[in-house]
């Protein structure tokens, strides 16, 4: 029986994602928003997953980000939507605490509204994946508009390409030292 799930932009990256990590015995763990679960429900529905997935957040509301990604009241008050060092820091704290070689953080808005800020208009998305060395981070717009659905994939696909390509870069290229974090 064929699967429809994950989507199959999705299901190839994230079969090339966790084979590139167990072949570096190299672990994850994910920070997801807008994307609500499918980067680890992808990750997770690849055979062998319980040697690299060390776990998964679904961070959508601010409250959870207070519980679970240190944040505090204050960081609640200063929010005004997703941005690269939103997802900097929430990649940065969560792959601390679960232990990961690299942790991939996604926020966007999916849409179908949103606001009168670029970060805010539906297709937007922030990523950044964290590892001890440092972090990466990325800015996408999906062109697709108010699709929720859509977008939710495409943030899922971006957020498993920035993943894809720091693992290849073997630590090379535009990092941001820990220091910096």
């Amino acid at each position: 029986m064929a699967s429809t799930f994950p989507p199959p932009a999705v299901r190839e990256l994230a079969t090339e994602v966790s084979a590139l990590l167990k072949e570096r015995s190299e672990t994850v763990c994910v920070a997801e928003t807008a994307a609500g679960g499918i980067i680890s429900a992808s990750l997770l529905s690849t055979p062998g997953a319980s040697k690299i997935y060390k776990g998964g957040l679904t961070l959508y509301t601010l409250e959870s980000r207070i519980a679970f990604a240190g944040w505090t009241e204050e960081t609640k008050k200063e929010y005004k939507g997703p941005t690269m060092d939103v997802v900097k820091g929430l990649a940065v704290n969560v792959r601390e605490k679960l232990g990961a070689t690299y942790c991939i953080c996604e926020s966007g808005t999916a849409g179908p509204t949103g606001g009168s800020t670029r970060n805010r208009t539906p297709g937007y998305v922030a990523l950044a994946v964290a590892l001890e060395k440092g972090s990466q981070t990325k800015e996408v717009e999906t062109g697709l508009g108010g699709d929720r659905e859509g977008n939710m994939v495409a943030f899922a696909v971006e957020g498993l390409r920035l993943l894809r390509d720091a693992i290849k870069q073997n630590f090379e290229g535009t990092w941001i030292p820990r220091s910096g974090i």
